[in-house]
């Protein structure tokens, strides 16, 4: 198929799905789509987030942040669990809508990260890989639709970071000719898309977002997440601690980049504690880290940027929002919802976009995004059957 043609298969209804490296739950999102190529109408249908059973979850987060399978079997009964998840997600989202799914094109699933090594492997430094578990096949058999999965692997092999994937659904969905953007993802881990008014769109993951202060508050809280930020505001920043947070050599890393919970999880912030700190404290420092960075990174990489679009469940964190904008005194900070986005879904409407672009027999990928050899059409296609 030509690259200026979408053709049919571009058109019609699509499901996303997407869990992130907070494991939080599975954002579902029911899009349609026009016949466009460079510049799609997307229209979000309905979007939920949709829990994940709690005993795999618990052993979803403990992979993502670094622990070993305790066995092969084990991985495989996980790929499998969490592909009827995300099946059962594609399901109740395409329910909930009224919609008959036989009229959905595809579903696109992300799955979930266990393992993100784009450098290579750690124990040989070589083999560069990234793993999302959740089956493909047993997607579209509990669905009964065309599944696409498996995204970041293709990127990877061709030299690329398999990461981050959003940046060409950003650039189609929210470039402007009149002035330089950058398009925030506060998930997990904050991600940043550079959409110069003129020029190669750039993406790049920027360090922690949420996953630091979510597993902070769940130890001395007990809570997923902390509201609002509200405890982080009841603490005082530590400036110390936040210089020692700072030095950490993957900030200072030239893109393409990209990082995970493996990396940034508790253990590397106790190793930085000196004893006797204030749980409170430790917050609302690691909340103004990830303002920091996010801050820093965009001075050095597009400093002429005038309006950051945020979108993930950072959004909902007003602290950090504030602490952001502050550190960018000149740029218009706002979420994605000015743009017709609902921010708790872009992702999840973006890997609908890339089911959309593989049937098309398009590109999914930006080089100058991941640092692959190349674009290349991304993920495998599961038949419904």
């Amino acid at each position: 198929m030509p690259a200026n043609a979408a053709g049919p298969a571009a058109a019609g209804l699509f499901v996303g799905l997407m869990s992130g490296t907070s494991a939080d739950g599975i954002d579902a999102a029911l899009v349609r789509f026009d016949d466009s190529v460079t510049h799609p109408h997307c229209e979000l249908l309905l979007g939920r987030t949709y829990p994940w059973p709690d005993e795999v979850r618990v052993r979803l987060v403990e992979l993502g942040q670094g622990a070993d399978a305790r066995s092969l079997e084990e991985l495989g009964s996980l790929d499998v669990q969490a592909a009827m998840a995300f099946a059962e997600a594609a399901r109740a989202v395409i329910a909930e809508a009224g919609c008959d799914a036989a009229q959905v094109r595809a579903i696109g699933s992300h799955g979930q990260t266990v393992r993100h090594r784009p450098e290579g492997a750690r124990y040989d430094g070589q083999h560069p890989f990234t793993w999302q578990i959740g089956d493909g096949n047993v997607v579209a058999e509990h669905s009964g639709i065309v599944t696409v999965a498996d995204f970041r692997r293709r990127d990877v092999a061709a030299g690329g970071h398999g990461a981050p994937l959003m940046p060409a659904f950003h650039a189609a969905m929210l470039h402007s000719a009149d002035e330089d953007r950058a398009v925030l993802n506060l998930g997990g881990i904050a991600n940043f898309t550079l959409l110069p008014a003129h020029g190669d769109v750039r993406g790049f993951d920027t360090g922690p977002a949420n996953a630091l202060m979510d597993a902070w508050c769940a130890r001395h809280r007990g809570a997923p997440f902390d509201a609002g930020g509200a405890f982080a505001a009841s603490g005082q920043i530590d400036a110390e601690l936040l210089l020692r947070l700072l030095e950490e050599p993957w900030f200072m890393l030239p893109p393409p980049k990209s990082t995970g919970r493996e990396q940034f999880q508790l253990d590397w912030v106790q190793a930085r504690l000196r004893g006797g700190e204030k749980p409170e404290d430790v917050q609302a420092t690691l909340l103004e880290l990830s303002a920091a960075t996010v801050a820093d990174a965009l001075r050095a990489h597009q400093p002429r940027t005038r309006r950051v679009i945020v979108c993930g469940g950072g959004v909902r964190n007003e602290r950090l929002l504030a602490r952001i904008a502050a550190q960018l005194p000149d740029v218009v900070v706002e979420t994605s919802a000015v743009y017709g986005l609902d921010p708790d879904f872009v992702e999840a409407m973006g890997f609908a976009w890339l089911a959309r672009q593989t049937l098309a027999g398009l590109p999914g990928n930006l080089p100058s995004v991941t640092g692959a050899r190349g674009p290349r059409v991304l993920g495998a296609v599961y038949p419904a059957g």
